[in-house]
């Protein structure tokens, strides 16, 4: 493993742990040349997913890109890192085992979407007020209003269609 401090292609693991949920190995590092310590977290992939965008186009699938947009989604909202840590996993799990490689953009958000609406209702709003492409305060009314029932109320089409 590379050191992300000096790039030196050496360094030791000096200890090595599941995580909470037993859905990664977390490894200390120690990079011999620059003293610096680090952590990297080893999951398992069970295949190489691509996301298929509106537009077409494919890019691979990045957990990361995942973890920022609901980092993004609920700042500053007391929610438990461990709870949105089991949110992405079972995200990630829920697509890899779809037996598809090919991955609509719009599925990913629906399950974004499910996971948030359970976490909290401000990130949950917050995330919607992007994935459905909230133009004017309308909008957060007559999705604040439909929140009541169920997600097939809310007309998708009349916010995706206008973009």
């Amino acid at each position: 493993m590379r050191c992300p401090f000096c790039q030196n292609d050496d360094t030791q693991v000096k200890d090595s742990r599941p995580t909470e949920d037993k859905s990664a190995i977390r490894r200390r590092r120690f990079c011999p040349a620059c003293g610096a310590r680090f952590t990297t977290f080893e999951r398992v992939q069970l295949r190489e997913l691509t996301v298929v965008k509106k537009s077409g186009r494919r890019v691979p699938f990045e957990r990361e890109k995942l973890e920022r947009s609901l980092d993004i989604a609920l700042r500053k909202r007391a929610v438990e890192p461990d709870r949105v840590e089991r949110m992405i996993n079972g995200i990630v799990r829920r697509l890899e085992s779809m037996g598809e490689s090919d991955i609509d953009s719009d599925h990913i958000g629906k399950l974004v979407m499910e996971g948030l609406e359970s976490l909290d209702q401000v990130a949950y709003v917050r995330y919607a007020s992007v994935y459905r492409n909230f133009r004017e305060a309308s909008d957060f009314e007559k999705f604040l209003g439909k929140m009541g029932g169920t997600e097939d109320d809310f007309h998708d089409e009349e916010y995706r269609e206008e973009s």
